[in-house]
């Protein structure tokens, strides 16, 4: 079923930030760091204009039209982490046994969690940086997706396990999401 939609998308880039497409490869610099990924699709392009990158399709299908808007999201995404960044805040939550938290090379090691003598270990993925500062965890990153997917990695490595979830309420938990 064919309809008729819109089938292009303009996103504005702001001056200080460079951008580069090379083989589907769009690779945006700013002040906070560098990004780049890889849009492939053979009905989709990707052009940079005037201070504009615009995304168009070939077909005027509902499926292209819905691509479209991913891909767009993905760029402004890809603009706002480079120029502003994206911060996400946890808490260590304890009432049994203090948790201690620490950073060892790309892991994120959490100790005497429950009383538990081995420590739990989570990855911390490239480009996430993290500050201590007590009971709270600030992960920072120009990635949107690294940064959210490292906060869920330390939710799930402080899950509590063979315990009722109703008393025993400690673990770390994200408590602010959002640009710098």
């Amino acid at each position: 079923m064919t309809t008729n939609l819109e089938t292009k998308e303009h996103i504005k880039i702001p001056d200080n930030v460079q951008v580069k497409l090379e083989n589907n490869k769009l690779t945006l610099k700013g002040e906070k760091g560098e990004i780049s990924r890889v849009f492939s699709h053979p009905k989709i392009s990707m052009k940079i204009g005037d201070k504009t990158i615009e995304i168009q399709a070939t077909s005027m299908r509902r499926k292209e039209k819905a691509i479209i808007g991913t891909w767009a999201a993905h760029t402004k995404n890809m603009v706002a982490g480079v120029t502003k960044g994206f911060e996400y805040k946890m808490k260590t939550v304890f009432s049994h046994f203090p948790i201690k938290t620490s950073v060892e090379g790309n892991d994120f090691v959490i100790q005497n969690f429950l009383g538990e003598r081995s420590p739990r270990k989570t990855k911390i993925l490239e480009g996430v940086k993290i500050t201590l500062k007590g009971d709270e965890i600030t992960l920072f990153g120009v990635d949107r997706e690294k940064v959210g997917q490292t906060v869920a990695n330390i939710e799930r490595a402080s899950k509590v396990k063979n315990r009722d979830v109703r008393v025993f309420q400690d673990g770390i938990y994200r408590v602010s999401k959002g640009r710098r």
